[in-house]
């Protein structure tokens, strides 16, 4: 066969095949497995949903629906415990000033999103894969890496996040570590939905979803926000009297809405439509559809979020520890030691979320706040599951069984969770989530400047490669994202006050920094800037072969 490819190379970047365009971008093939296999290699990919093709409109509801799916489960990364976390907190430091970040935050997650569903539209293959053709061994295993520990740091939130809530659920009958044990079959729920199709998994993701909003907007509409205030936060971009508190707290946002895991997740969904990638057309329209749906599912995990935000922010702002403790007291819940009797302004996290909600608007508040809590974690843990397996597929070129793949990518973000569960009480994990915050944030260049790199280029992209336009503000969006989390990382690094972490961090950062400047010349010589072309890989365009059905797509 690869013989045959081989003879088939394409001698021209655009040819006419019985009347349908064909272009390189559609000749890139995902890359044939290294080993011949006695059983078909099953992914999420093997049942691909038809496209209506009898729909001549310019727009078609029919269409639009059989295009939905890969967005919704890529939202489901902007509504994870790690984000909840983050928006109530936002809301109990700064009210509701810095709703205008989470606003902004989403609108360039959606950009970023966008570059990803296009790649994996017009060549077929997502961001891993791509990565694993592009870039030499060495730096292909660092990205690896990198984007395995922002898998494991994400999922370690997510876990966390779903024994938080069987813990408040069970009213603490249930332990961290039996939570986090639990958590473990939703990998058997995972290969069990995955078997009866790929629109039933899909509906389960919609179904938590709804779960979410029903349960955030209960609180939302028991809280009863100032509609006004709410506004006004949410459009006008200024921060008044906001401190280094509120600063911190805005980097977070954005840090934890943009996570470089999900563009490589987003880059593999979009291929299980049935698009003929030799069709210009259908490529376009494909893209057109995909970013419709995933604007639909981002506003909807940004009102989420703004549910979220607008309940800490109306019931929690500025209340101080005491009259917490005070409120728990008087309305005998045996939470009340969580609050020290001082006049600090009072911290919360998901589990003080709960507590607080159940204090101030009875139990219902906290076991509907804990069941939302599940949903998320739940929904997040799975489609992190789909993220280790494509990113480790893609990489290291990986084709095992779907059990055994499922089984590793599980492990080894369960492992650390289940160690943490054990030596942490539930009361205690604020702190192990700001390293995880900084660890993900740390990894957001190595999805970023991929993801622009390729999408650029037109050897990859052909007539969809980025514009000028999107060129430039791509790579600004990129550089003051990560600027943004890179701010955070050295904020929480100058808090360690240790002479030993200062020095391993010093070092850390040099080769960190070493490896993000090779990906930011391979990114500048996609862009144009030929006066740097000295060697890169990425300028020249890799080997393309005529498209034909492969085991991968089958």
């Amino acid at each position: 066969m690869k013989a045959e490819q081989e003879g088939d190379l394409l001698e021209e970047d655009s040819s006419q095949e019985n009347g349908v365009q064909t272009n390189q971008y559609s000749s890139i093939s995902p890359p044939a497995s290294p080993v011949a296999q006695d059983e078909p290699f099953s992914t999420y990919f093997e049942d691909k949903v038809a496209i209506p093709d009898n729909v001549s409109k310019v727009f078609s509801f029919r269409k639009l629906w059989a295009f939905t799916g890969p967005g919704f489960l890529m939202s489901i990364a902007y509504l994870d415990p790690g984000n909840i976390e983050s928006d109530l907190q936002s809301g109990a430091k700064a009210g509701f000033k810095l709703l205008w970040i989470l606003l902004g935050a989403t609108i360039i997650g959606l950009l970023l999103q966008r570059l990803a569903a296009r790649l994996g539209v017009v060549t077929g293959m997502h961001l891993a894969e791509v990565c694993n053709r592009q870039y030499p061994t060495v730096p292909r295993v660092l990205l690896w890496l990198m984007v395995e520990m922002a898998i494991i740091g994400s999922d370690m939130q997510e876990v966390i996040g779903c024994a938080i809530a069987l813990n408040l659920l069970s009213v603490g009958r249930i332990p961290l570590w039996g939570g986090v044990l639990i958590t473990i079959t939703d990998t058997f729920v995972f290969l069990f939905l995955d078997k009866y199709g790929l629109r039933k998994l899909e509906a389960f993701f919609g179904f938590l979803i709804t779960v979410m909003a029903l349960s955030f907007g209960y609180e939302y509409v028991m809280v009863k926000p100032n509609q006004g205030e709410l506004l006004k936060g949410m459009f006008v971009p200024y921060c008044a009297g906001c401190g280094p508190v509120q600063l911190e707290q805005a980097v977070g946002i954005v840090g934890a809405v943009i996570m470089p895991h999900n563009i490589y997740l987003h880059s593999a969904l979009v291929k299980s439509r049935d698009i003929d990638r030799k069709n210009k057309n259908e490529v376009k329209e494909a893209n057109k559809y995909y970013f419709i749906e995933s604007t639909v599912a981002l506003f909807i995990s940004f009102l989420i979020n703004v549910f979220v935000v607008a309940v800490f922010a109306q019931a929690f702002f500025n209340k101080t520890n005491i009259e917490m403790n005070s409120q728990c007291n008087a309305t005998g819940s045996p939470h009340s030691n969580l609050f020290p009797l001082n006049n600090d302004t009072l911290e919360v996290d998901i589990y003080k979320g709960g507590v607080v909600l159940g204090c101030f608007f009875g139990p219902a508040a906290l076991y509907i706040w804990a069941i939302g809590i599940l949903a998320a974690g739940q929904s997040s843990t799975m489609t992190g599951t789909y993220s280790g397996q494509f990113v480790m597929e893609g990489f290291l070129n990986l084709r095992w069984s779907r059990f055994a793949r499922v089984l590793l990518t599980r492990s080894i973000a369960i492992t650390p969770t289940l160690l943490v569960a054990i030596f942490q009480d539930v009361e205690h994990l604020t702190g192990m989530n700001d390293f995880l915050n900084v660890l993900q944030s740390m990894q957001l260049p190595f999805a970023l400047i991929p993801i622009l790199t390729f999408t650029s280029l037109t050897s990859i992209m052909n007539d969809f490669a980025n514009g000028m336009v999107w060129k430039i503000s791509g790579g600004v969006v990129i550089l003051v994202v990560c600027a943004i989390n890179m701010y955070f990382v050295v904020v929480y690094v100058t808090a360690l006050n240790s002479v030993l972490l200062y020095v391993l961090s010093a070092l850390l950062s040099i080769a960190y920094l070493c490896f993000v400047g090779y990906l930011v010349w391979h990114c500048l010589v996609s862009l144009g800037v030929s006066c740097l072309d000295f060697g890169s890989r990425v300028s020249n365009p890799p080997a393309v072969f005529i498209e034909e059905p492969s085991e991968y797509d089958s």
